[in-house]
């Protein structure tokens, strides 16, 4: 059967004791040249790919598309749901995939989802959920960068408008953070880019998202959550 549950029929599906591996994104802004849904193909990617590799069956659940993303509201044609809307839709999402799944993991493509997963991934373990969560983190660029860019080029390269790619802000994200959470993105990048696009490829982001898968395989097979429910 497919690992996509988006493209089965019912008596496919295991009536107990599956893996299923939730993409969580976001629909927001990356810059001039990164389409809005960036980091739902990223966690998509991520979890088709993780699930090919899992021994046993692992499926892949339709991506979560809206997230917190407050921090880029200055931007047209962002969409975000906020912290608690988002808690809610982890936890009933979680909540009746155990009526049949065996344990779930949330495979998370933005940032700023961090800190709902680690509350609603802790409920849940607390009400004695085999449920776990893990990031899609590149090295580089924080947002919009040449490690994103590069990433979606392998993608999804007809969707990136890389004759509009434009340098951000390239500060570490440590020292742009007080700023952030006081005003948001569009406050230190009017563009919406925190890094530089520049010199981003399609190899590199097939290097960089295997090196991620190949991570990401190691921490959901080991399936060592800490207290807050992230795989190390």
């Amino acid at each position: 059967m497919t690992a996509w549950l988006n493209r089965a029929v019912w008596p496919e599906v295991p009536a107990a004791g599956a893996l299923v591996l939730v993409p969580v994104g976001s629909t927001e802004q990356h810059g001039p040249h990164l389409p809005l849904t960036t980091d739902t193909v990223i966690a998509r990617a991520v979890a088709e790919r993780v699930a090919a590799r899992l021994p046993g069956q692992a499926l892949v659940a339709p991506a979560i598309a809206f997230g917190d993303s407050g921090e880029h509201a200055g931007f047209p044609g962002t969409i975000s749901i906020g912290h608690e809307a988002l808690r809610l839709v982890l936890i009933e999402t979680m909540r009746s995939l155990a009526l049949w799944a065996g344990r779930a993991v949330f495979v998370n493509g933005h940032g700023g989802n961090t800190r709902t997963l680690d509350d609603a991934v802790a409920t849940l373990r607390a009400e004695g959920h085999h449920v776990a969560w893990t990031p899609c983190v590149f090295p580089g660029d924080a947002h919009a960068g040449r490690s994103e860019t590069s990433v979606m080029l392998h993608l999804a390269p007809g969707e990136v408008r890389l004759a509009d790619a434009a340098a951000g802000d390239t500060r570490p994200l440590a020292a742009l953070m007080p700023q952030l959470v006081r005003s948001g993105v569009r406050s230190v990048a009017p563009n919406g880019v925190l890094g530089d696009p520049a010199g981003a490829g399609e190899r590199e982001g097939r290097a960089l998202l295997d090196a991620l898968v190949d991570d990401t395989v190691r921490r959901v097979t080991a399936f060592t959550p800490d207290h807050r429910g992230r795989l190390g």
